[in-house]
């Protein structure tokens, strides 16, 4: 008898359960693209963006974003003077503030679909399990692309164009309303002004399909290998233990001062609304962006130099002193000890990575199994060098693998150029890419 039910445990544990496998896929993917969802568009309503265009097709292509996805604009604005290499704007960004969210929320609905399979998961089963879950991602984005465009008509008429006067030769410049001062334009305004005020461009953006696709698979794939890898109470297949014992305690204590980390951005730019002219502005843009700041905050804390350079009116949208550094145009990278020469308060930034890698060592230390047993004390010393000297090894690879992967995900780089009546009227523009290499080398040494 005994015999019997320990075939028929054998079998059960080998057999896919599908009908849970496939309600929990759908639970996990719902709640992520809703939290995405939702992140999103209140964050653009803060932002003041419903205002310019359908709050719809903006959500879904910033969610779009978030997942690993591509915008690319869209439209003809030859009307305005746009032509050619002018025409071109081009941004990528990853809000990662609607990514962390996802990210979350798919992790915990996985991981708790996980636990209900008991100690051990047949690697069928979590492989049933994470497969699932990522195509029906892949498949949600790929009507999050179909949804995610929009095109907003400029009509010269609106822009109050047709108000303005040529006052040739009066010195004064013109204000043109959602483009700011664009100069002296002298004599050329009035004989081109009724032409501008007739003109209408269609300008929009469009969700790529394709690399839409691509990133949101390999999005949520790295999202569940993170998770599973970080869970230390996640049921792993047989012959896994190892993962168990050697990666996980490292892997869960990054992860867990990264979360801290986001946590006390949060709570600045909570403090920082409070007393400011703008509050929504900040919460909206804490909402969808504080995880971009804090992240990179941590390598330039850690010393990791950055390439960078911002122009024009975007530059005034960099934190106290990087914007100051990138608007000066140099070869030289973006550090800690330059950013300190302009605030000396910066120096807290190197403090505040140190303190936070402290904190992952200890907690790595803490969740590492010992498996030290009584003995001498020259064997206990002994011992305890040799614990300290694993947990740092492990730490320092961990590390060593996220600190790049920080880098690479806080990329920055947006280029955008207006040009009306053949002047150029609005330029901008901000590069900031890491030293990927240098991530990984100190990355390894902060670890370990």
């Amino acid at each position: 008898m005994s015999s019997a039910t320990s075939v028929r445990t054998a079998n059960y544990d080998t057999r896919v359960p599908w009908g849970d496998v496939l309600l929990s896929a759908i639970a996990a993917v719902s709640w992520a693209l809703i939290g995405m969802a939702g992140t999103a568009a209140l964050g653009l309503h803060l932002l003041g963006a419903d205002t310019a265009g359908s709050l719809g097709p903006m959500t879904a292509a910033v969610v779009a974003l978030g997942a690993g996805g591509s915008v690319t604009p869209t439209g003809d604005v030859s009307a305005f003077g746009l032509t050619g290499a002018q025409a071109t704007t081009a941004v990528t960004i990853t809000p990662l503030g609607v990514s962390l969210v996802g990210a979350l929320l798919l992790s915990y609905f996985f991981l708790r679909s996980l636990r209900a399979a008991g100690v051990v998961i047949a690697p069928a089963e979590l492989i049933a399990r994470a497969g699932s879950v990522i195509a029906l991602f892949v498949a949600m984005l790929g009507g999050l692309a179909w949804a995610g465009h929009d095109v907003i008509t400029i009509d010269g008429s609106k822009l109050g164009l047709d108000k303005l006067t040529g006052g040739g030769g009066s010195g004064g410049g013109v204000n043109i309303p959602g483009l700011g001062d664009i100069g002296d334009i002298g004599g050329l305004l009035p004989d081109k002004l009724g032409d501008l005020v007739k003109a209408k461009a269609a300008v929009g953006f469009t969700v790529d399909t394709a690399p839409t696709l691509l990133g949101g698979l390999g999005w949520s794939a790295g999202i569940l290998l993170i998770a599973l890898l970080a869970s230390r109470r996640t049921p792993l297949p047989r012959g896994w233990e190892a993962v168990h014992r050697v990666v996980r305690p490292a892997a869960s204590a990054l992860v867990t001062v990264l979360l801290v980390a986001v946590a006390a951005g949060l709570a600045a730019a909570a403090y920082a609304a409070i007393g400011d002219d703008h509050p929504k502005r900040i919460a909206g843009a804490a909402l969808l962006g504080a995880p971009n700041g804090v992240w990179l905050g941590i390598p330039i804390g850690l010393f990791v130099p950055w390439d960078g350079r911002a122009t024009g009116e975007l530059a005034k949208l960099l934190p106290h002193p990087l914007d100051e550094l990138l608007s000066v145009k140099s070869d030289q990278p973006v550090t800690l000890g330059r950013l300190a020469e302009l605030d000396g308060r910066v120096w807290l930034l190197g403090v505040a990575a140190a303190l936070m890698m402290l904190l992952a060592g200890v907690l790595t230390a803490v969740r590492t199994p010992t498996g030290v047993g009584a003995g001498t004390s020259t064997a206990g010393r002994g011992s305890a060098l040799g614990f300290a000297g694993r947990c740092a090894v492990r730490l320092g690879v961990v590390t060593a693998l996220t600190l790049p992967l920080l880098a690479w995900l806080t990329d920055v780089s947006v280029d955008a150029s207006l040009s009306v009546l053949g002047f150029d009227a609005f330029g901008a523009g901000i590069e900031l890419h890491g030293h990927l290499g240098m991530a990984l080398l100190l990355g390894a040494v902060w670890g370990a």
